[in-house]
């Protein structure tokens, strides 16, 4: 008979529906705190993030979640447009740094420039003293050379 106890429990064993799915084994063990009702135990509380309690963070999710229901998605730009935004903002920085550093000019400098402006100025006047000469009659050129030699004949007996 001990036999057909054998046969009877196999039998039942197989007939029984199998779970189609197993629960998995508990890896980590469960806290004591859930089991017991200790009013001496502290209870552990989810942290708040300041962040998400911030109200500017509230207002700019409810604002998000509202464009999105309407659809108004923030705009993405594309990579080369914001990369030639990227150059003109630095390029307009660095004109300014050079305006800043044109206006910031020490006393050497601005004395040279201004003696360079005179130079340019007398160079000018003597280009239009040559020109005034060259398109002058000839007759003014000969009496200009007169008064050149009588000036040097005058003055080359006195010394």
């Amino acid at each position: 008979m001990s036999e057909g106890c054998n046969v009877e429990d196999t039998v039942s064993k197989d007939t029984e529906p199998k779970d189609p799915y197993p629960t998995p084994r508990k890896i980590m063990a469960e806290p004591d705190y859930i089991d017991d009702d200790n009013p001496e135990l502290i209870r552990p509380q989810k942290l708040i993030n300041p962040v998400k309690s911030s109200r500017n963070h509230q207002d700019l999710h409810r604002e998000l979640l509202m464009n999105q229901k309407r659809g108004l998605a923030p705009q993405n730009k594309p990579e080369l447009q914001k990369v030639m935004e990227k150059r003109k903002r630095d390029q307009v920085i660095k004109q300014q740094k050079e305006e800043e550093a044109q206006k910031k000019k020490s006393d050497l400098e601005i004395e040279l420039l201004k003696r360079q402006q005179k130079l340019e100025q007398l160079e000018l006047e003597q280009q239009k003293i040559q020109e005034e000469q060259e398109n002058a009659p000839e007759f003014v050129k000969v009496k200009g050379n007169l008064r050149r030699t009588v000036q040097e004949a005058t003055e080359a007996p006195d010394s």
